[in-house]
C-alpha cells in the first residue's frame, strides 16, 4: 500500500506559514502522572501565549480519547498507538504554523522519543511535570487512584503500570514547590527565543 503513496509537493511551506503568523510553530509536550498538573499548566501557558497573539491549540486525553482514539484501550500497545497518533496530528498542526500544547501521561521513554522523531527534534520541547505518585494520589481530583487501588481501573500508571521518568527534559516542574503562575513564567522564558522568526 505504502509504495503507491506519492507525496504531493505543496507550494506553501511551514516557514511561510510561520511568517504569516509572525511566530515559529513547535510542540510543547507535557508528560507526568495523572493528576500531576499537566493540563492545568498547559492551559495556563496557552492563555498566556494567546494573550501575546500566538496561534495555539491544546491536545489532551479528554479531547483525543473521545474522538480520534476512542477505539483504543489503556494496554501498553494501545498507549503506544495513542501517542503515535497524537504525535502525527501534532506534526501536521505544527506544519500548519500552530504552537501545540500536548498534555499526556505518555509513560514510556521510547514513545516520547518517537514523538521527537515524528515532529523533529527542533520542533519538540519536553516538559516533565514531576509530581510524585503520593502527591497525585493525595490530590486524586478525578478519583482515579482510588478506583485503581480498588482494582476497578487496570493498567493505571503509577499504580499497576510503570511510568518512565524523562532523563533529560527541556523543562522540569515540581508542582509541590512551583505554583502554576511560576511554572508558566519558567516555560515562557524558555520558549521566548524559539517563538521568534529570526531563529529559523
Amino acid at each position: 500500500m505504502e509504495e503507491n503513496i506519492v507525496p504531493h509537493s505543496f507550494l506553501i511551506t511551514k516557514k511561510q506559514r510561520n511568517k504569516l503568523k509572525n511566530h515559529n510553530a513547535f510542540l510543547l509536550w507535557f508528560t507526568g502522572l495523572s493528576g500531576s498538573g499537566k493540563s492545568t499548566i498547559a492551559n495556563a501557558v496557552e492563555v498566556a501565549l494567546f494573550k501575546q497573539g500566538i496561534h495555539t491549540y491544546t491536545l489532551d486525553g479528554d479531547n483525543v480519547r473521545k474522538g480520534l482514539n476512542s477505539n483504543l484501550s489503556f494496554s501498553p500497545e494501545d498507549r503506544t498507538e495513542n501517542i503515535r497518533r497524537i504525535a502525527e496530528v501534532a506534526n501536521l498542526m505544527v506544519d500548519a504554523g500552530i504552537v501545540i500544547l500536548a498534555a499526556f501521561v505518555s509513560p514510556y521513554e521510547k514513545d516520547r522519543n518517537d514523538i521527537k522523531n515524528i515532529v523533529g527534534e527542533d520542533n519538540y520541547i519536553e516538559i516533565f511535570v514531576n509530581t510524585s505518585v503520593e502527591e497525585c494520589e493525595r490530590r486524586d481530583v478525578k478519583g482515579l487512584y482510588a478506583k485503581a487501588r480498588a482494582g476497578e481501573i487496570k493498567n493505571f500508571t503509577g499504580i499497576s503500570a510503570p511510568y518512565e521518568a524523562p532523563q533529560n527534559p527541556a523543562i522540569e516542574i515540581d508542582t509541590t514547590k512551583t505554583s502554576v503562575t511560576e511554572a508558566v513564567s519558567v516555560i515562557l522564558n524558555h520558549i521566548e527565543n524559539s517563538l521568534k522568526l529570526n531563529n529559523e
